[in-house]
């Protein structure tokens, strides 16, 4: 089978079209066709060493497509079943080897290609507003990114919650993407300063929850933004790791929260994967949640991919097509 594999960390050179052996499921394993297969910043992370993974390593977290084989003692699918999975490495290739137990049953409403660019980053968009923070009608949050494939995803769920939603974007047509998406005010930092125009739009009081996909770049005014006990929710660092931070400025702030999500404590069970996608899928079947692709490019392109989303000018999803 063809792959991606990385021997060693740097830029998006490092990603080398391989011929690799078809795995065989073990027990317990299942053998998925890949017919998509997202593109996500833990990607780049981990291609340029931020985070640890050993190599040589095929790269990628999420994908849909068909159940090729079943090991021993797998029930929960067959051969030919429509499914996805996210947060398992090994993505980036025609093939691949996936525990039985965290796959998803991809619904027929919904193509492989949706799935796969909604998997992680819709469920990271329902854990953040579900479970995170729980929004709710009233409240009001500020959402980075807002035209990014999580921004677009979590301003939708932000609506279907009932929340009034602030995002910030760079560009004019990332602005009518996040108005499209349904938010309410939609702030380009390219024009103006977010932390007054934030302030401005809500008259001087403070938002409850900003969910941040930035990080250095947003963190410390993000936290201006915030209302007494509120919260600062910082899941990504496309701008780089925030820098090191005093808590006490919590308490100065007016006893704020500050927490540093990841998707996989949020689905580390089968009930808490399955509820997850379930719920998310669904409200893409509906048409509740509509997915925005951005591009795809060949499994051979993805270097170019990579840099794609790297460049930040991608609205929505990122997805390589072996």
């Amino acid at each position: 089978m063809k792959a991606i594999r990385m021997a060693a960390h740097g830029g998006p050179d490092v990603l080398t079209l391989v011929d690799l052996p078809t795995p065989r499921p073990g027990p317990g394993q299942v053998l998925v066709t890949v017919e998509a297969a997202g593109i996500n910043y833990i990607d780049t992370y981990q291609r340029t060493g931020l985070y640890s993974v050993s190599l040589p390593v095929v790269l990628g977290q999420e994908a849909a497509g068909r159940v090729a084989g079943v090991g021993a003692d797998v029930t929960s699918c067959t051969i030919g079943d429509r499914v996805g999975f996210a947060t398992i490495l090994g993505a980036y290739a025609e093939c691949a080897i996936v525990p039985a137990d965290r796959l998803v049953p991809v619904p027929e409403a919904v193509s492989t290609r949706d799935a796969a660019a909604s998997l992680l980053q819709g469920m990271t968009a329902h854990y953040l507003t579900t479970d995170t923070f729980p929004l709710k009608s009233g409240d009001t949050c500020l959402v980075h990114a807002a035209a990014g494939g999580v921004g677009l995803l979590l301003t939708q769920v932000a609506k279907l919650k009932g929340a009034t939603v602030i995002g910030t974007v760079s560009t004019a047509e990332k602005a009518d993407l996040a108005r499209e998406a349904g938010a309410d005010h939609v702030i380009n930092y390219q024009d103006e300063d977010f932390e007054s125009a934030v302030k401005r739009v809500t008259g001087g009081r403070g938002i409850q929850v900003v969910y941040d996909s930035v990080g250095q770049a947003t963190f410390s005014k993000s936290l201006n933004l915030l209302a007494p006990r509120g919260m600062m929710v910082t899941f990504g660092q496309s701008s780089g790791p925030v820098v090191p931070f005093d808590p006490l400025q919590l308490s100065q702030r007016g006893s704020l929260f500050l927490t540093r999500p990841t998707l996989a404590h949020y689905i580390a069970t089968r009930d808490a994967l399955l509820t997850r996608a379930r719920e998310m899928l669904g409200w893409v079947a509906d048409g509740r949640l509509n997915v925005r692709i951005d591009s795809t490019f060949p499994l051979a392109a993805a270097a170019d991919a990579h840099r794609r989303l790297e460049s930040r000018r991608s609205t929505g999803k990122i997805l390589l097509i072996p």
